[in-house]
């Protein structure tokens, strides 16, 4: 077995809280003498565990795995038959949940991952971070609470660097260390995973920074002794912040009330995002983005050259607004990409947006229009955001473009791919 403790059978003094009590060796040695090894092991596992030396219990468990299968005690095991090894896998692994999960309650996040990381669900693991920094949230006395920081920062390492559940791992570095921090957070850890583990950690960021700037904005007319739109009762930062714009000045306002930098890394982060109510906020924060002078605003990347204006498109088409005019600006975009053989951002982009506006067909035509050879692909394929050009097939039921592309690009294995699902398609009608 691979990803679990080593064994050690000396004593570990870190794990102790007491010194052992003298009686211990006598009663363990009487005990085996007059019940038996397993009795003495299950006395000794009883004080281990009333002394929270978890570390010395794994080892005892590793021990008692070993002599429950014929096996000698310590040293090097070498070669064992398949069978025996797999029985002696299981036992390291219910060890590993027997000593984590104490360690993690106790707010040992580092060293109960070393056990857990092997035998427990993420999904489980998951819930309990969240459930201790919730904890350490609530009782931190202070931002300079050692302890606790120490504590939030293991959490941080096993939620967010280690992949067990990244949007907590980013709501906590926003809420310890702030958005700048969090936003390189996301580029480093999260931005390598497949898109649906993204997409959490991308909603987190969304919904911090649309408050962020409603905040803003309900904190600007308070300055200027303007009321906040009427009838709407919430905290300031929970305002709809297109309301509050229009109060601002709307289109005509150039005010900028969050860093910029930011807010268009927010917008290129939200691509991922799925939930209607995050795509909304990210339309309005695209909204806020396309009124901002042009002087402090930074190119990006084509289609988004324009971050504000485009991701207003991108994000508006998914609400149903403006529709045509996005598909249309998108689709241009892709066709001087093609003739300038500057990248498939564009053309990924427009796959993207009409994938989620349900047109699978001309999804599908637009992907195969996208060079078979062509330069590496953008973050949105390498991250899986978009559909397989079998799975566009399927949705369009176009199987014969998808066949007559791959005999042209002599790509026999998405051929293949595509008879079976054409096959198991027709099968299931």
């Amino acid at each position: 077995m691979t990803d679990t403790p080593s064994a050690a059978v000396n004593s570990r003094k870190e794990d102790r809280t007491e010194d052992r009590p003298d009686e211990l060796f006598a009663t363990l040695a009487t005990t085996a003498d007059t019940a038996g090894t397993a009795a003495m092991f299950a006395t000794l596992a009883a004080t281990l565990t009333a002394r929270r030396r978890w570390h010395a219990l794994f080892d005892l468990r590793l021990v008692e795995a070993r002599i429950d299968l014929g096996l000698p005690p310590t040293g090097d095991l070498g070669d064992l038959p398949p069978a025996v090894r797999d029985q002696l896998d299981d036992r390291s692994l219910v060890a590993c949940r027997e000593i984590g999960w104490p360690l993690l309650d106790e707010g040992q996040v580092a060293a109960a991952w070393m056990y857990l990381r092997a035998a427990a669900a993420p999904a489980e693991v998951s819930e309990r971070l969240a459930a201790l920094a919730t904890g350490i949230m609530a009782a931190r006395d202070t931002p300079v609470d050692e302890e606790a920081t120490a504590r939030l920062e293991e959490i941080v390492h096993v939620a967010l660097w280690e992949g067990v559940d990244p949007a907590l791992g980013i709501e906590l570095v926003l809420r310890t260390h702030g958005t700048c921090n969090a936003i390189t957070a996301y580029e480093q850890a999260v931005s390598r995973l497949p898109a649906r583990r993204q997409e959490p950690a991308a909603g987190v960021l969304v919904r911090h920074l649309h408050r962020e700037v409603a905040g803003g904005l309900a904190a600007d007319l308070t300055q200027r002794g303007c009321p906040l739109p009427a009838a709407l009762d919430p905290p300031p930062s929970m305002l709809p912040l297109l309301d509050l714009l229009r109060e601002v000045g709307g289109a005509d306002d150039g005010s900028i009330h969050v860093d910029v930098s930011h807010l268009q890394s927010v917008l290129r982060i939200a691509r991922v995002c799925t939930d209607r109510d995050r795509i909304r906020e990210a339309w309005e924060l695209a909204c806020y983005a396309s009124r901002l002078p042009s002087e402090v605003v930074y190119p990006g990347e084509p289609p988004f050259e324009n971050v504000g204006q485009a991701s207003r498109l991108f994000f508006g088409a998914q609400l149903g607004h403006d529709i045509d005019r996005a598909i249309g600006s998108f689709r241009r975009a892709a066709a001087l990409a093609r003739i300038e053989e500057s990248g498939t951002l564009p053309s990924d982009t427009l796959v993207l947006l009409l994938t989620r506006l349900g047109r699978p067909a001309e999804a599908l035509h637009a992907a195969l229009e996208r060079p078979a050879d062509g330069p590496m692909p953008s973050a949105l394929l390498a991250s899986g955001m978009l559909p397989s050009l079998v799975e566009l097939a399927t949705a369009a039921d176009a199987w014969d473009e998808l066949l007559a592309a791959c005999e042209a690009r002599g790509d026999e294995i998405t051929y293949a791919a595509t008879l079976a699902a054409r096959r198991r398609a027709h099968q299931s009608r």
